[in-house]
Formats: C-alpha cells, sequence, structure tokens
C-alpha cells in the first residue's frame, strides 16, 4: 500500500495553479499516479470536473481542499481529504473566506504600487480565471512578467513573503474552524508543508499537540517543498504523535516549483499513510 503513486496536493486554475482542473488530472495520470486529489485553495468548484477526469482515466479520485488558517500570528495551510464535497456548512465557510480573498488583493495591489510597481492588480488579474480567487502567486506571476525579477521564488523574496513591502497580513479561518469543517464534512485535516512555517520547536510542539487535540489526524512528509532533511524532521513527527502520513507535490504549473505531479519517492519506512482505507 506504501508504494502506490499517491499526489494529494496539487492545484488548478481554480485557485492559483495555471492548469485547469482536467489538465491536472491527464497530467498526475501521464507521471503514473494511481490515487490523486485536487486541492486548491479555499475552493471546491474544480472537484466534478477533476474527478469525471480521473475516474475516466482510471485513476482513485479523492476529494480535497486546502483551506488557509492563521495560528500564532502565521499563515497555516491545513488540507482537507476524502469529505462530503456538497457539505453544506463546508461550502459556506469556504465561500466567506474568498471573500477575504478580493479585497486583501486590492490592498497587496496597493502596497505594490508604493514600491513602484503599476498596474498590479489588473497584471494579477490576467493569470486568475476567479477574481475571487487572487492570491500573491498570481501577482508574482505578474511580476515575473513584466520583468521585475525573474522567477516566483524571487517576487515572494522581494516583495511578497510574509514581512516583505507588499506582504499584506489577513486574518484567516482558525485552525479550530478549519479542522472542525472538514470532520463535519466527514473528511480528515492534514497539516500542509510543515517545513514551510516559521515556528520555533516550542511553537511547532504546541502546533502539533493542538492540533492533534482538535482531531486533526495527518502531517504531510513528503512534499514539493520539503528537503530531504525535512522528510527525515516529520517522519520522527509523526511518529512521536501518531499521526498519519499524506504527500503530495503541490503542483502549480509545468515550469512552477520543484517536483512534478508523481515524482515524490515512496514514503519512509514505518509511517502508516493517510490513504491506508482508501484503496
Amino acid at each position: 500500500m506504501t508504494y502506490l503513486k499517491v499526489d494529494l496536493h496539487c492545484h488548478s486554475t481554480r485557485s492559483d495553479g495555471v492548469l485547469l482542473p482536467e489538465q491536472v488530472a491527464t497530467r498526475a495520470y501521464e507521471n503514473g499516479v494511481q490515487m490523486w486529489a485536487l486541492t486548491d485553495h479555499d475552493e471546491l468548484s474544480g472537484i466534478p470536473s477533476a474527478r469525471s477526469t480521473a475516474e475516466d482515466l482510471g485513476m482513485r479520485f479523492i476529494n480535497g481542499v486546502e483551506i488557509s488558517t492563521t495560528w500564532a500570528g502565521i499563515t497555516v495551510h491545513i488540507v482537507g481529504l476524502n469529505f462530503d464535497a456538497e457539505h453544506p456548512a463546508l461550502r459556506d465557510n469556504l465561500d466567506q473566506l474568498r471573500t477575504g480573498r478580493l479585497a486583501r488583493a486590492h490592498r497587496i495591489a496597493e502596497a505594490l504600487a508604493e514600491q513602484g510597481v503599476e498596474g498590479a492588480y489588473e497584471g494579477a488579474l490576467k493569470f486568475a480565471a476567479n477574481p475571487a480567487m487572487l492570491s500573491r502567486t498570481h501577482f508574482a506571476r505578474y511580476l515575473v512578467q513584466a520583468g521585475y525579477c525573474e522567477h516566483i521564488q524571487q517576487a515572494f523574496n522581494r516583495w511578497l513573503a510574509d514581512g516583505k513591502p507588499a506582504s499584506v497580513p489577513m486574518q484567516w479561518a482558525t485552525l479550530e474552524q478549519a479542522v472542525s469543517w472538514i470532520r463535519a464534512a466527514g473528511g480528515v485535516a492534514v497539516i500542509a508543508h510543515p517545513g514551510r512555517y516559521k515556528y520555533t520547536a516550542l511553537q511547532f510542539q504546541s502546533l502539533f499537540e493542538y492540533f492533534k487535540e482538535l482531531g486533526g489526524v495527518g502531517i504531510e512528509v513528503l512534499t514539493g517543498s520539503h528537503t530531504l532533511e525535512d522528510y527525515k524532521t516529520y517522519a520522527k513527527v509523526a511518529k512521536h504523535y501518531g499521526f498519519l502520513v499524506s504527500c503530495g507535490s503541490d503542483f502549480h504549473g509545468p515550469s512552477e516549483g520543484q517536483i512534478d505531479l508523481g515524482h515524490l519517492p515512496p514514503l519512509p519506512e514505518g509511517l502508516t499513510p493517510i490513504w491506508k482505507d482508501w484503496w
């Protein structure tokens, strides 16, 4: 079971990816993925076409979403998996989160204008299929296209990352809310890419303990932004706290990110995959 080719974290044009949901499904299949989830940010509208394409291709499809939360002053992403995508409370609460994204996008554009970057809102909008889903990634793509920087990570490092000139803090859902929404819809909650969060050891301990107390059950060990050392670190975390383990490329597009769909290595030995009962 551990050696199934699984990818449970990726994005489409319904949030900040560059391919349509059905195109992401096809790419996953062509890369040998056997079990797949589309996990757009705070958004479920890509699930029907993703599921239809995946099932036509013979892949096992899992409903997914990546919910933005704020914990201890930092944005933490929680992936929900294997839930009822029609659950009314989950859908209504995600709708409210998306409403806040648009107002934040205007503030990001204003901050970039103060840094001498003009037309950022209109420029970012060209990369978004849905204005309500405008994100920092869409602004980063505009900054690259307009020649302000060479690649997306440079855009974040210079302007968009937390603490940078065009970083606009936003109060997302609480950790408790995100986990409760996912569980109410019959799904399981997973901490996404923990290696990206700038917490102290004590803060990480508090995060993991609180997440488990809320009913969170999983943690991503293998993901696109993790290093080999991160794999080892979070494998130990999973064993220590008794978390099930998830994996996903965090794919956004063919020319973005560090790893493609289906290109993650097998899980380290001794871990229990979150998909153990889904195949």
